[in-house]
């Protein structure tokens, strides 16, 4: 009961603003929290599917780059809280509310809100980014923040340190107190007794909400800052404030037996098609059938997926794929690849270890092999891309592990820019 009353009585701000610019094309028209992930849902969809599955159910979404897409989701998929019981997902687009200015980094991007979470009388505030795929209980961590009688705290996850030069890095005692934060560091500090792990911010932040106010405040009045979590509010109050980290592995939901939580930061081409290859597996880290902790999106209503022909050099079928409502798979193989919706895949064609979006069409006799395609692609008959990096450099986008990235645009055709 405690722990419900504690989410009742906090608002939670999810970051959605970015774009996201290691994605490459894939977010020339969207921005990150918008990107199509795991054959039906949104990057963003994880984060507020965490908030409501908590009870967190108080939430305003700050959106700046290139947000119709993301607008239109969360409007078409996320209206089904009820604000008679004062049950609400706000958007909060970027307006100078405060000044000439747009959202200037995270912290800003909070600061420039605080009237609407102020009206709404919370005792603890969830800071949240919106670009992250991850099952948590936010609730787990609040009643930890509470317990310890925190000012501030940081939810964290060991990385390898190679990838933590791209995040945050916390050093704490053995109180799990942080005793010292370095953002996006060349070197980053390990942790103690290993040497090859570093922990690191996830960019999910519990707030007294008192607190939250004045450190924004101050941050806002400081002419030296940047204005961001990261590069100044967490170094600012490391010293001078009850500071903790709180450990993920307690507040992730379904992690598997090897007890290793799964947060994926699907922020380049090669990571974002990684992370959806995963879901491929018999068993993937990534559990999206469980129904005690549903990931919630916008529902199309959409016709059954298809397989038609079975003639030898001519059957559809999916092996070891993912595949959406409304494609049709034509006489044609795909194999450990994953389909979003609206995907018509035409006789003879092959695709293997690709992840294709919505609204794509697959020429006949075409093949592809370790792309990720973006929405509206209409592939030529007898188009072959991934078999010739050379070739498909002078037209694509291929990553440094090989991936080749195809847009519209690429293919010298017309795309709908709010995808």
């Amino acid at each position: 009961m405690k722990a419900a009353e504690t989410a009742r009585n906090t608002f939670g701000i999810v970051l959605a603003g970015g774009r996201g610019s290691r994605l490459m094309q894939l977010t020339d028209w969207r921005s990150k929290p918008a990107v199509p992930f795991g054959g039906k849902f949104r990057i963003v969809d994880f984060t507020l599917s965490n908030c409501v599955n908590s009870g967190i159910r108080r939430i305003g979404v700050a959106t700046q780059y290139k947000a119709q897409s993301l607008i239109q989701h969360l409007q078409r998929g996320w209206s089904f809280l009820d604000g008679r019981f004062h049950e609400f997902i706000d958007i909060l687009p970027a307006q100078q509310q405060v000044s000439e200015h747009w959202y200037r980094g995270t912290a800003d991007a909070v600061f420039q809100n605080l009237d609407l979470i102020r009206r709404n009388r919370p005792k603890h505030v969830l800071v949240l980014s919106g670009d992250h795929v991850y099952k948590m209980n936010y609730t787990r961590m609040l009643t930890e923040h509470v317990e310890r009688q925190a000012d501030f705290s940081v939810a964290c996850i060991d990385v390898p340190v190679a990838e933590a030069t791209e995040l945050g890095v916390m050093q704490v005692n053995d109180q799990e107190r942080v005793v010292g934060f370095v953002e996006k560091p060349k070197n980053p500090p390990p942790m103690p007794g290993r040497p090859d792990r570093a922990l690191a911010s996830m960019g999910v932040y519990a707030f007294n909400a008192e607190f939250l106010y004045e450190q924004l405040i101050r941050d806002h009045d400081d002419p030296r800052s940047t204005h961001d979590f990261g590069k100044d509010v967490i170094p600012h109050c490391v010293d001078r404030y009850r500071v903790f980290a709180h450990n993920f592995a307690n507040s992730c939901v379904g992690m598997d037996e090897t007890r290793i939580p799964y947060w994926r930061d699907a922020g380049t081409i090669d990571a974002y098609w990684e992370a959806n290859m995963e879901l491929t597996k018999v068993t993937p880290e990534l559990n999206l059938y469980d129904d005690d902790w549903p990931i919630w999106t916008h529902q199309e209503q959409l016709p059954p997926a298809k397989f038609v022909f079975d003639d030898d050099g001519r059957r559809g079928m999916a092996v070891d794929s993912l595949v959406s409502g409304g494609d049709i798979i034509s006489g044609a193989l795909v194999r450990h690849s994953l389909l979003f919706s609206r995907v018509h895949v035409h006789s003879y064609a092959q695709i293997e270890d690709s992840v294709i979006l919505p609204d794509v069409d697959i020429g006949r006799h075409a093949k592809l092999r370790r792309v990720v395609m973006d929405k509206h692609c209409r592939v030529p008959e007898g188009m072959q891309i991934g078999y010739d990096a050379d070739a498909d450099r002078k037209r694509f986008h291929v990553s440094d592990n090989g991936i080749t990235l195809v847009t519209p645009e690429m293919l010298g055709q017309q795309a709908h820019h709010i995808r």
